[in-house]
Order: C-alpha cells, then sequence, then structure tokens
C-alpha cells in the first residue's frame, strides 16, 4: 500500500519544489541607467547665471536635459514660462516663485 501511494507523494513533492522557484522568477528587475550625457547649455551672459544654476538644482531632480532640449526650439518666454508653471503648478516641483521666473527667462534665452 505503501508503495501505492509513494509515486503520488514523488509528484507532489516534484511539483512544491518546481512552485518553489517561481517566487525567485517573479523577482523585480534592476536596471543600471547610463550616465547622462546632455548637459544643460551655459548661459550667454551672466544675466541668465541664476535660472542656470536654479535649472540644474531644480529640473533635472525630476527629468533629464534631454527632456530640455528635445522642446522645439526658439518657442520663446511665453512658452517656458507656462512650462515652468506647469512643472510647479501641476506636478509639484518645489520651485519657489523667483527661481521660477530665472528658470523660464534662461530657458527662453538658451532654448
Amino acid at each position: 500500500m505503501l508503495e501505492q501511494r509513494l509515486p503520488g507523494r514523488l509528484a507532489w513533492l516534484a511539483a512544491l519544489i518546481a512552485l518553489s522557484a517561481f517566487p525567485a522568477l517573479a523577482a523585480p528587475r534592476r536596471y543600471a541607467l547610463p550616465e547622462p550625457t546632455a548637459e544643460l547649455r551655459p548661459p550667454a551672459d551672466g544675466a541668465h547665471a541664476a535660472g542656470f544654476a536654479s535649472a540644474q538644482a531644480h529640473c533635472m531632480i525630476c527629468h533629464s536635459v534631454d527632456y530640455i532640449a528635445m522642446q522645439p526650439p526658439g518657442k520663446g518666454a511665453a512658452f517656458w514660462e507656462s512650462e515652468v508653471t506647469k512643472m510647479v503648478k501641476v506636478y509639484g516641483a518645489p520651485i519657489a516663485e523667483a527661481q521660477a521666473k530665472a528658470i523660464a527667462a534662461y530657458l527662453s534665452a538658451q532654448y
């Protein structure tokens, strides 16, 4: 009688061992991100140095420079003011109003 139940128990044991491997397969994947290849354009003059510094300190917390550089060129001050305002009011970027204005002025001058 024991000999009849042994194949069934071995099958259950094999199934249990096979199923115990699944959590290892379901582990989250980890990806190594590449080093950033783009940098913000330095300001042409000292007038936009504060905006450049603020953009480096705040904008790249959430996205890369590529996100800024891929915007259509020459959109002007109104475009960049609305973009920076959206980042603050919609996405909650922790940027003071004076810094936001400096960032928008820098971006409109450089991009």
